[in-house]
């Protein structure tokens, strides 16, 4: 299933095409050969002072290692993240060898995922980033170590039926894609009086 955006001016097609299934097809797997152009496309992204403080925790459908991190998504998630091919977490790294506070850990990490999902979706595949998970279990579950911090899930998979999902995810995933206006992000000059958000 595609959903380009509409976008008000001519954009490169793969940030078109980008966007966050939850319909996975849950009878297709990945490889780590599949994997390797997404990662080695996250290591190429920009960080402050090149610090690159990005880190991924992965596991594919089957393995026990993957149960483990579904059980880290919120219970929201845990429908269609089950039938992702990959679960993964970007995760942080906090302070920098000499332990300088990195205060664009996240900042980093995002350009780095962002970097991943356009490969992702430049190969074919179907990518949702999330928010709805459980930190501290996901430091428990990848033994991450401290220093470091987990910010996203990642599904990664192919496209799948959106007839499998529940109702709501469903008409969502059928649903249009809406974005702010650029006049609303993007100030030339001073930020705007009546725009206060």
């Amino acid at each position: 299933m595609r959903k380009p955006a509409d976008t008000a001016v001519p954009i490169l097609p793969v940030i078109a095409e980008r966007w966050s299934p939850r319909a996975f097809d849950p009878e297709k797997t990945l490889t780590e050969a599949d994997l390797k152009p997404l990662f080695e496309a996250a290591r190429w992204a920009p960080s402050s002072s090149n610090t690159q403080p990005w880190r991924f925790v992965y596991a594919f459908r089957g393995e026990p290692f993957f149960d483990a991190l579904v059980d880290c998504a919120a219970e929201g998630n845990q429908p269609w993240v089950r039938r992702v091919s990959v679960l993964a977490y970007a995760v942080a790294k906090l302070h920098s060898d000499s332990g300088r506070p990195l205060w664009h850990n996240r900042h980093d990490t995002g350009i780095a995922l962002g970097y991943l999902l356009l490969q992702a979706t430049a190969n074919g595949l179907a990518v949702h980033p999330f928010g709805g998970f459980d930190s501290d279990k996901v430091i428990a579950a990848a033994n991450v170590p401290e220093g470091f911090e987990p910010c996203t899930g990642i599904g990664i998979g192919f496209p799948g039926d959106p007839d499998m999902l529940p109702e709501r995810d469903r008409l969502r995933e059928l649903g249009g894609r809406e974005r702010l206006p650029v006049r609303d992000f993007a100030f030339h000059g001073k930020w705007p009086s009546e725009s206060r958000e």
